[in-house]
């Protein structure tokens, strides 16, 4: 049984891979600033259900203030760290890339030192799909990664080449996972699939940017979780990526929204946005082989659960913020 410090604990991620953390009887120590993003009733509606289990501990807090985390290092002696405070969104971080910088690779900093001060050995990093624009599909890990088109992207390459010096200087095991678009019940309500399901519910205009045969390697929730927590295993320094290893495009997607919703879309097309990568498409051979690790929930199943859940929660997501 370890304790485990969960950074970004009320997030999507966060609170799915706490949630198995705690099932396999860790301990675990939540931080999470709550900013305000996206509708912060997702965020407190994860945090609740967390906060019914005796092995969890939450502390309200951004990863920016070094004193205030250096006392919960203090206090709690953590086993490792899981990093999964970030400042989201790609076209958002175009009109505030400041914080961006200051959360993803400052806060990123901050972790890591503590881990090197509190003799924490293990770190693993959540990073983004992102980075790959511009490459050869299917993504793999070996590739350059120096051209990032948002500054959200940046600030994560930041962070994962402090991430690399750290292990070099202090023999941190550090272990950097790679995302593509997560999905899944809770999910960010600033991401696609949240966005079609509840626009399609209260037959709204799905606000489509480009054609919609732009794809994604929608990964489910749960597999991601997974994954991070597999992450823990010692690795030395390694890049990984998570996804589906099976894109699919929007249209796709809407799709599979109307078949579980029973409803029809109403499509608005609006311009391909700058920052936007067309498609994307994760090679997954590295976390199969290292990790043990590969997805389980196809889209089809991941889209039939993610209805279900707005379905039963529908009395309180209807008031939520997209």
């Amino acid at each position: 049984m370890q304790t485990i410090l969960v950074t970004g604990v009320a997030g999507f991620i966060g609170s799915k891979v706490t949630e198995f953390l705690l099932d396999q009887g860790c301990t675990v120590i939540g931080v999470d600033n709550l900013n305000d993003y996206y509708d912060t009733t997702l965020k407190y509606w994860r945090l609740e259900r967390l906060q019914m289990n005796n092995n969890f501990t939450f502390y309200k807090l951004d990863i920016e203030n070094y004193e205030a985390l250096d006392i919960i290092f203090h206090m709690h002696h953590p086993d490792a760290v899981i990093n999964l405070a970030a400042r989201a969104g790609v076209r958002y971080s175009m009109e505030n890339p400041f914080v961006y910088m200051t959360t993803n690779a400052g806060g990123t900093l901050n972790l890591l030192d503590l881990c090197r001060l509190h003799d924490v050995s293990k770190f693993v990093l959540a990073s983004t799909s992102s980075l790959y624009a511009g490459q050869t599909m299917p993504f793999h890990e070996s590739l350059a990664v120096n051209t990032p088109i948002s500054p959200y992207a940046a600030s994560k390459k930041a962070a994962e080449n402090m991430a690399y010096s750290y292990h070099y200087l202090y023999g941190l095991d550090i272990t950097i996972l790679r995302y593509f678009t997560v999905y899944g019940p809770a999910g960010r309500p600033d991401m696609s699939i949240f966005r079609f399901a509840k626009w399609i519910i209260e037959d709204k205009a799905l606000q489509i940017f480009g054609d919609g045969k732009q794809s994604r390697d929608f990964t489910y929730v749960d597999d991601i979780a997974r994954g991070t927590i597999a992450a823990l295993k010692p690795v030395g320094y390694e890049v990984i990526n998570l996804g589906n290893n099976h894109p699919a495009d929007l249209l796709k997607v809407v799709d599979l929204i109307e078949i579980y919703t029973g409803k029809k879309a109403v499509f608005e097309y609006e311009e391909f946005h700058k920052a936007d990568i067309l498609d994307t498409w994760a090679d997954i051979n590295k976390a199969k082989n290292l990790l043990g690790w590969s997805p389980q929930i196809e889209l089809e199943e991941g889209i039939h659960r993610t209805a279900a859940w707005f379905e039963q929660n529908w009395q309180w997501l209807q008031n939520i913020r997209t």
